[in-house]
């Protein structure tokens, strides 16, 4: 008979989740956006069955923008699992938020939820101020709030747009960065969501691709500037590829929500609970020599 698995081992690929493949968004719908994941028809698998916790983040504070639903909920519940203690921010879905912060407690975690709009330096600053206040410290920063819109022309996008996106993507994260940096202390990490449409662009989303582009060089510079610091945070962002989150069906046109995740090598999208270990990395001590890096997890969707 096989032997049983010991503690520590990876898990058999039996008890693996299924993953839908891009062939089974075919009749998958759009949603008004800011698109709710409560009200997805196909649900992200963002409750982290089956992860296997090694208290990597035992005592840290964690805040975590963007961290209602998708990638920023399956990183918040990872990091509660680690042994964190996680605030999320958040912009707009109330039910979304409350829910991930259920979840969290139902695995025995902490979090504290702050309805805020990272476009503004002050309510940036106040997030981080609420965390402090709750946990005494701050150890991780976990920049993932985003927007996007589609268009098929540059001259389609509005001001109004361009600006949203940019202040949402690249100016939220500075002053995020701004906000946190004089709590984050030797061995704490910022962790950034970049994108691999940022390497390889998108004809559709050029003004998200170009904030994107930003993040990737933001995190570069501040790795440069950092690690020169006596406090020497570490900066690094993670490149998801497609993954299913709220984003989509709230954002892109129905044809591509339809087949969304055809183009990668796996010939799916990406689950939001597969994103969530490359930010737990990130955060622990087992990157303690990681910093300025670009992280991809992409299912083979390549940048070159």
């Amino acid at each position: 008979m096989p032997d049983k698995p010991m503690p520590g081992k990876s898990i058999s690929h039996q008890s693996l989740p299924d993953r839908p493949t891009a062939e089974d968004f075919k009749n998958a719908e759009t949603l008004p956006y800011p698109a709710k994941q409560s009200e997805m028809d196909i649900q992200p698998q963002s409750d982290l069955h089956g992860y296997r916790a090694a208290d990597k983040l035992r005592g840290k504070v964690a805040l975590i923008t963007g961290a209602d639903s998708g990638i920023g909920r399956a990183v918040a519940l990872a990091y509660a699992l680690e042994g964190a203690s996680v605030a999320i921010l958040y912009n707009e879905n109330d039910g979304d938020a409350q829910r991930t912060q259920e979840m969290v407690q139902e695995r025995g975690g902490e979090c504290l939820i702050i309805k805020a709009d990272v476009r503004q330096k002050a309510a940036c600053l106040d997030a981080v101020r609420q965390t402090v206040e709750k946990y005494g410290g701050l150890n991780i920063l976990v920049n993932n709030a985003a927007y996007q819109a589609t268009q098929d022309s540059i001259l389609d996008i509005s001001e109004e747009q361009l600006r949203r996106t940019l202040e949402t993507n690249l100016f939220g994260y500075v002053f995020m960065i701004q906000a946190a940096l004089p709590h984050l202390q030797r061995g704490d990490a910022i962790i950034n969501t970049g994108s691999i449409v940022g390497e390889t662009g998108n004809p559709m989303l050029v003004d998200y691709t170009a904030s994107k582009g930003g993040i990737h060089a933001l995190t570069k510079s501040l790795a440069l500037q950092f690690g020169k610091l006596d406090n020497g945070v570490r900066v690094n962002a993670v490149l998801p590829g497609p993954v299913w989150t709220p984003n989509i069906p709230g954002t892109m046109p129905l044809e591509e929500v339809q087949k969304f995740g055809h183009e990668v090598a796996l010939g799916r999208p990406g689950q939001p609970d597969e994103l969530a270990p490359a930010y737990v990395y990130l955060a622990c001590q087992d990157s303690s020599f990681t910093t300025g890096s670009l992280l991809h997890v992409t299912g083979g969707k390549l940048s070159s």
